[in-house]
């Protein structure tokens, strides 16, 4: 077999190599760069090219804290050394032939702040060894992506990831893949965002299926959007509106919101709890781009026929340090009512320390209750969804933490690792291998039939694959905090004052 193979596309050839039994192409672009005049605006149709373009190395990064290149200092043209050209996807296939497997299209995390599909954690190699197509995309975040600017559209990095979408709509069949059997998955922030698309009417026909992992519950009025995007641009003594903006650079604008991030406790009184969360950007719900927020849209039968799995890790929290002031910040202040929820985690973790008790109600708040009630409230609107929990760790210190999950799906987290950690639990490194195909398996089953292998969750039985160095099917496993939270609604988060 040949290294490298070529693929006919809608806007032309693009060629590819094989490696490991897996035909990877990388770098496509599926929308022209979003510089200049498309800065800040809906992502526009990538152009035809002639002749064959090489798609062997990952495109460049969007705009983001960290990246090099002049798209990060360009303002009024274009840059010339290719960075501009962000906007790409990837696409891993065991079979270029005509078998119409079945299309997973990840959608990574990093607190809508960071997105590299480079990282090697992401490689899809393996997963398209289990028989499926993977797809993962470029999406602009940070300002350039969920910022709230006048005169801008909302929720550009989605609306990114609709247009790759669409590009796998139209061109996947020549990769092998089937375009009527896509399974969109992520997350942390890619999983609000796969929650997002559920309900948004311009992707609607574009996916079957969908998988949430790990989603925070944070979801954005436009005027609280709005007080974020203000706070950044008075960082640069700009107005929060596009000409005023797009006078300023990528690494301006990246270094504004950094500011803002640094001090952002501050904003707590006026900005609720959002505040206390690694990032001040969320999906806006606008009522125009994302009509509402996930849980009424999904109760009211806006995904219905769309199957879901959702779920979460145990101890979501435990990855997050402590930024500068935080540590004198009380969640339980900050949410609402207070009073009744110290109380009532006090009376339902009676054994746990104060700190403890903050970590839970966070995992709760901001990753755990989000996920259990999008799966009811896609059962309240006549679909389907399957809950799970990541409980194994290999680590005492981290415990099942947010990004576990995504490096066992991939298997890009190997036994000698965890043998080198200094608190692996003692065969940990053994048990690895065996929970990530798992996982895998069932991913992919779900991706192929539609069901991942268990009962659907339902408010009376609540199944849910539990994910430990056995897997195992039980009620939902965090009972005390479905207890305390099942009177809640979630919804989307408003200016308090200011």
């Amino acid at each position: 077999m040949s290294q490298f193979t070529e693929i006919r596309t809608v806007p032309g050839t693009v060629r590819g190599s094989w490696e490991g039994g897996v035909a990877v192409f990388r770098g496509i672009p599926f929308a022209q760069p979003p510089v200049g005049s498309l800065r800040f605006r809906a992502p526009v149709a990538v152009l035809p090219w002639s002749g064959t373009r090489d798609a062997l190395a990952f495109g460049p990064s969007v705009p983001q804290a960290g990246q090099t290149g002049s798209v990060m200092t360009s303002t009024t043209r274009v840059p010339t050394d290719g960075s501009a050209e962000c906007l790409t996807l990837n696409v891993w296939t065991p079979d270029l032939g005509s078998a119409a497997l079945p299309v997973m299209v990840w959608i990574q995390g990093g607190t809508y702040l960071e997105n590299h599909t480079s990282n090697p954690h992401y490689d899809g190699a393996l997963l398209a060894r289990s028989g499926v197509v993977v797809v993962s995309m470029n999406y602009r975040v940070g300002l350039d992506g969920f910022g709230h600017i006048a005169g801008a559209p909302d929720n550009r990095g989605i609306l990114d990831q609709i247009a790759a979408l669409r590009w796998v709509r139209d061109n996947i069949a020549a990769f092998g893949g089937d375009p009527a059997r896509v399974t969109v998955f992520g997350q942390s922030a890619g999983g609000a965002c796969v929650a997002a698309l559920l309900t948004m009417p311009s992707a609607r026909g574009l996916f079957g299926r969908a998988i949430c992992q790990s989603m925070p519950g944070t979801y954005f009025s436009q005027r609280l959007a709005a007080a974020v995007t203000a706070a950044i641009a008075g960082e640069v003594g700009a107005r929060a509106d596009l000409d005023d903006l797009a006078r300023h650079s990528p690494r301006a604008l990246t270094a504004a919101t950094a500011a803002v991030l640094a001090k952002m406790p501050r904003f707590a009184e006026s900005w609720g709890p959002m505040a206390l969360t690694p990032t001040p950007f969320s999906p806006v719900v606008d009522g125009l781009v994302l009509p509402d927020a996930p849980w009424r849209a999904l109760a009211g039968g806006a995904a219905r026929g769309i199957d879901l799995l959702v779920g979460h890790t145990r101890d979501e929290f435990r990855l997050y340090t402590s930024r500068p002031g935080t540590e004198t910040v009380d969640p339980f202040d900050h949410l609402s009512p207070g009073a009744d929820l110290r109380d009532a985690y006090a009376a339902a973790y009676p054994d746990a320390s104060t700190a403890q008790r903050r970590e839970i109600l966070n995992a709760d708040w901001l990753f755990r209750m989000p996920s259990v009630h999008l799966a009811e409230s896609a059962r309240a609107g006549g679909g389907r969804a399957w809950m799970y929990e990541l409980r194994w760790s290999f680590s005492s210190e981290q415990g099942a933490s947010h990004c576990l999950d995504f490096l066992l799906l991939f298997g890009t987290l190997g036994a000698e690792e965890i043998r080198r950690h200094r608190a692996a639990h003692p065969g940990a490194a053994d048990e690895v291998s065996g929970v990530s195909r798992a996982l895998r398996a069932d991913w992919v089953e779900f991706a192929t039939t539609g069901e991942p292998g268990w009962d659907p969750y339902t408010p009376q039985g609540r199944s849910t694959q539990i994910y430990d160095a056995t897997a195992t099917v039980s009620p939902y496993p965090e009972e005390r905090s479905r207890r305390i939270w099942s009177a809640h609604r979630f919804g989307t988060l408003d200016l308090l004052s200011g």
